[in-house]
């Protein structure tokens, strides 16, 4: 048993130090045991946990996954300080410097006129800090682990500074239908290399139309995943017994009458 003082109020040295006593010799095995790949997925989880609280604007939810991610930051630097490569200090200066560095209409002379001109220096300082010397390098920059759909809006918003990007939304139109077509061409050929590489390009070509429209992607994709679970649970709700024993157009049929629902 470790004796840790029980106080009214901890602070963050208070859970570095937990963090600390857990993961060393007389604290917690398994907490012991851990590194960054085993506990990678945790990080992801609370950070989603954390956007959930967020969406649904609930303040006790964002407090707790707050705390959630920011033990997993602490648990990440307490393995590189064990291992006397850097410490949550290191990781507060670098990220300081980073902000004052990207805040030059703050913290040094430079003056900005408004919010867009602010993110075209943001952009121009974080090349230059990166050292970034191509368009491409900016690409190659964005993270492969983002969701897709991200990660594609994102790679798409970087090529259009170099230019490379329609002159009005009707050529992101006119790309979605071509993608389509090519879909059907690839699916009447059969090949499943070739399904999955046109699939690819019209969902690319679907997020392109959305950052032209001014749509995130991902959150169009999960409104629509739950509107679909609010129409299937009507059409299961208004099924005569197991909604499976259904034929596929009498489940359509409920379907269509479940989009016409005046409160949706």
């Amino acid at each position: 048993m470790v004796d840790y003082e029980q106080k009214e109020h901890y602070d963050l040295n208070d859970f570095r130090e937990i963090i600390a006593i857990l993961r060393h010799p007389g604290g917690c095995p398994w907490d012991g045991e851990q590194t960054h790949h085993s506990i990678r997925r945790n990080l992801l989880e609370e950070a989603y946990e954390l956007a959930e609280g967020i969406d649904r604007e609930d303040l006790d939810l964002m407090e707790e996954e707050l705390g959630d991610v920011l033990m997993q930051v602490l648990f990440h630097a307490s393995i590189e300080e064990d291992a006397g490569h850097f410490d949550i200090d290191d990781v507060a200066d670098r990220a300081c410097k980073k902000l004052i560095f990207r805040h030059p209409h703050v913290f040094a002379a430079r003056q900005v006129e408004n919010t867009d001109e602010v993110l075209v220096n943001w952009e121009e300082l974080k090349r230059e800090e990166k050292h970034q010397s191509s368009y491409t390098d900016t690409l190659n920059a964005v993270a492969r682990t983002l969701p897709a759909l991200w990660r594609a809006e994102k790679l798409q918003s970087k090529a259009a500074k170099a230019h490379f990007d329609w002159p009005d939304i009707s050529g992101a139109v006119d790309k979605l239908r071509e993608e389509h077509a090519e879909v059907e061409e690839a699916l009447n050929e059969g090949d499943p290399a070739h399904i999955a590489e046109e699939i690819g390009d019209l969902l690319f070509a679907a997020v392109n139309l959305a950052r032209w429209s001014g749509v995130d992607p991902e959150d169009a994709l999960n409104a629509t995943c739950e509107k679909f679970i609010q129409r299937f649970a009507r059409v299961e709700a208004a099924a005569e017994g197991d909604l499976a024993d259904l034929s596929l157009e009498e489940q359509l049929a409920l379907y269509r009458k479940a989009k016409e629902d005046p409160h949706e």
